[in-house]
């Protein structure tokens, strides 16, 4: 068993991040940064997000596991209270995989024909660069409409809970395999028209987005925000890649959510 530990950053998150480390050498277990079967994140959400594309390449040899420091996270399940117990736990108790979806993004360029590739764990969003984002849809290939607002987000069942939530967007399961793309002010009016509800996507299925009336976007892959320009298309789909969370005891998915958004 190998390991490596991810921290926000700030002194309690570094101080957590001693701690584990101490118990878990003082137990025999193997730092190693480049090839870690778990990786422990010590912060919240968004450093569990660095942890995931750090460690992108490796996601069928590595399993995630999350400490947070502020309030409960979607992807950390332990306090720092707990980390001595956890680390005990890594050390001495086999421990379960939970698989969640992930979303693939395909960018194509009008120049070339060469394409950019990323993973996303939460979501991707697309705006333009200066002005109304004008794309079409298109899904499984068959022309859909005809957008026009201020941007696009696609969103995983986990992401679900993140900034598609805040555009309205359903709550999925992470047991489905499925992708969720929700609007950003759409324009609708007696000239433009759009769907206006979010779409919940099958894992067979594939969105398309053609540029219209530029090729220069601002895309964001989780908390990556990247200018593509001379775009042909972006393309998004169940990714063939599954996050993997190690699992020491249960905590169920539904429990998360009433507890971040239900009860005090």
């Amino acid at each position: 068993m190998k390991y490596a530990v991810t921290s926000k950053g700030d002194t309690k998150s570094n101080e957590l991040m001693r701690k584990i480390k101490d118990k878990l050498d003082s137990l025999g277990i193997i730092y190693d940064e480049d090839q870690p079967d778990i990786v422990i994140s010590v912060g919240g959400d968004g450093t569990l997000l660095y942890a995931f594309h750090r460690y992108s390449s490796r996601l069928d040899r590595t399993a995630f596991v999350g400490v947070h420091t502020g309030h409960l996270g979607f992807y950390a399940d332990w306090i720092p209270e707990e980390v001595e117990k956890l680390a005990t736990a890594i050390a001495k108790t086999p421990y379960q995989t939970v698989e969640y979806p992930l979303l693939e993004i395909t960018v194509r360029y009008s120049h070339g024909g060469r394409e950019s590739k990323y993973l996303a764990l939460n979501e991707s969003t697309v705006k333009s660069v200066g002005s109304t984002l004008v794309m079409d849809v298109e899904i499984r290939g068959e022309s859909f409409e005809r957008f026009r607002g201020d941007g696009l987000c696609v969103s995983t069942p986990s992401g679900s809970t993140a900034y598609n939530k805040a555009l309205g967007g359903a709550i999925i399961h992470p047991s489905i395999p499925a992708i969720q793309l929700a609007e950003m002010a759409s324009i609708n009016n007696r000239v433009f028209r759009t769907i206006g509800s979010p779409l919940i996507l099958p894992g067979h299925h594939t969105c398309m987005l053609k540029p219209v009336t530029s090729d220069d976007f601002q895309i964001t892959i989780d908390h990556l925000s990247l200018l593509h320009k001379d775009v042909k298309s972006i393309q998004f789909r169940v990714a063939d890649e599954r996050i993997r969370f190690a699992r020491f005891r249960p905590f169920p998915f539904w429990r998360r959510v009433r507890d971040s958004f239900v009860t005090d």
